[in-house]
């Protein structure tokens, strides 16, 4: 499973990987969210019910993805983990809301599958800044280097509490693995070859 912030890449490794080995291949479909444009334009009042959309539509479709066994496929690689969920909404929503998704959360998530490798592509705020400038999204157009490094401390405070799965942290900010062949491979080596323990470990490329 690949995981990261906005811009990081995830999807794009995701999608590389898969095509490397075969593999089913699991993506957030994000843009079916209704509420996705009118959250960046005005997040006070629209982040309840964006992140209670996201939550319903993972659920949905980890479950339904998750619960067949594609035997053409040597493994399933995912773009999101369903933890996503409650990273960005402590990130959002106001205590009291929070507290009210919480409930909401914990009832799923406990009866989700866990990935046997949890990666995260870590780069920095600024970098993802012109990336997502590059994808030329407009409803992402306002997204600031505050809220992003907010999300980003929140993917590393659920990190330092993980110990049942190994979640590998790749520092990506020297690497292009979409453009050099070589920087996949470093990449694609560090998460196939290498074996680790369950928590936190990290990796500077």
């Amino acid at each position: 499973m690949i995981e990261g912030n906005i811009g990081a890449g995830k999807t794009t490794l995701a999608q590389m990987i898969s095509k490397k080995y075969q593999a089913k291949l699991v993506l957030e479909q994000f843009a079916d969210n209704p509420f996705l444009p009118k959250f960046y334009e005005n997040q006070e009042q629209y982040s309840f019910p964006l992140e209670m959309a996201f939550l319903a539509e993972r659920y949905n479709q980890l479950n339904r993805e998750l619960s067949h066994f594609d035997l053409f496929s040597n493994f399933t690689i995912s773009d999101y983990y369903f933890m996503k969920s409650l990273i960005f909404a402590q990130n959002t929503l106001q205590p009291d809301e929070y507290n009210l998704y919480r409930q909401f959360f914990t009832i799923i998530y406990d009866k989700m599958p866990k990935p046997d490798l949890y990666v995260y592509l870590h780069k920095d705020a600024g970098l993802l800044l012109k990336n997502i400038a590059l994808r030329g999204r407009s409803y992402e157009a306002n997204i600031s280097k505050e809220y992003l490094e907010k999300i980003a401390q929140g993917y590393f405070s659920y990190f330092r509490q993980q110990n049942d799965i190994p979640v590998l942290v790749i520092d990506t900010n020297g690497i292009d693995f979409v453009n050099l062949p070589e920087d996949f491979e470093k990449i694609d080596h560090a998460i196939f070859v290498k074996q680790y323990e369950k928590g936190i470990n990290r990796i500077l490329l």
